[in-house]
């Protein structure tokens, strides 16, 4: 059986779904679609985008503020099990997980969290290679490897969504200029490094191998996207013990309406 998984950080889901690109949307042949930042409560939508024909539909939107971060997942898939969040209260209120569980494997959608803003030193200067919330994206980091190790021992995972981490140098356009920059520090790759070392695939590398160039997000800068000068934050990883049944991955680069693009897996399973 083939399965075809989606995610896309739509950067607001109002913005996006108001535009003529969310047709991408309507012509997705994909059994689950996990989209990130949505910014939005079902309910603030219109109900074409909330529940649309033919998908479940499962939302995690921020309670702690209103527009901020928020995931979602539709899927033609009816789930076992539908969860939201990661088990700990101190990582709870920002709506970054929707774990759906699925006869063959676990599946979590996330929005990870981000580095925050620069840290100050006594003369309101920013201190090189110091964000805000690195600590906090790093513990998150922690708790969710933990929960879905703590999954993995009852089926497989599946883990899609905005890491807000360029893995290896070959992941942004960039590198040597982004070394102090959050998404790229050395903590920030260092968890990719143990995350893979548990046996947790990137799919995209695993079928493309050490291709280059391959982004999924751009700054809204300098014509950023225009001159592909982006990174590779967005991921499918899936444990080993799907490595097997890996059949596709891909970058669907051609998409616009948001900052970053979709990415994709095809699984045989």
């Amino acid at each position: 059986m083939s399965i075809r998984l989606v995610s896309w950080n739509v950067n607001g889901l109002r913005a996006v779904s108001a535009k003529p690109e969310w047709r991408w949307f309507a012509e997705n042949t994909c059994d689950v679609i996990g989209l990130q930042e949505t910014k939005a409560m079902p309910e603030q939508l219109k109900p074409e985008v909330a529940n649309p024909e033919g998908w479940e539909a499962h939302w995690a939107s921020s309670v702690v503020k209103k527009g901020y971060s928020g995931v979602a997942v539709f899927s033609r898939i009816k789930p076992l099990a539908v969860r939201c969040e990661l088990p700990q209260p101190e990582w709870q209120g920002e709506g970054r997980i929707l774990h759906l569980e699925f006869e063959k494997f676990h599946f979590f959608n996330g929005y990870f969290p981000n580095g925050g803003a620069e840290e100050l030193d006594e003369n309101g200067k920013p201190i090189p290679g110091r964000f805000k919330r690195v600590p906090y994206k790093m513990g998150f980091f922690d708790a969710f490897t933990a929960y879905a190790e703590e999954c993995r021992k009852s089926k497989p995972i599946v883990v899609c969504g905005d890491f807000n981490i360029a893995h290896k140098a070959i992941d942004l356009a960039r590198p040597r200029q982004n070394e102090k920059n959050t998404g790229f520090l050395p903590e920030e790759r260092a968890f990719l490094d143990r995350f893979t070392a548990l046996g947790y695939v990137d799919t995209f590398r695993h079928v493309y191998g050490d291709v280059e160039g391959r982004y999924s997000w751009w700054s809204y800068k300098m014509r950023a996207r225009e001159k592909n000068v982006g990174w590779r934050i967005d991921y499918f990883f899936v444990s080993e013990e799907l490595k097997p049944y890996i059949r596709d991955a891909w970058i669907e680069d051609d998409v616009y309406g948001s900052d970053h693009c979709p990415v994709g897996l095809e699984l045989d399973i």
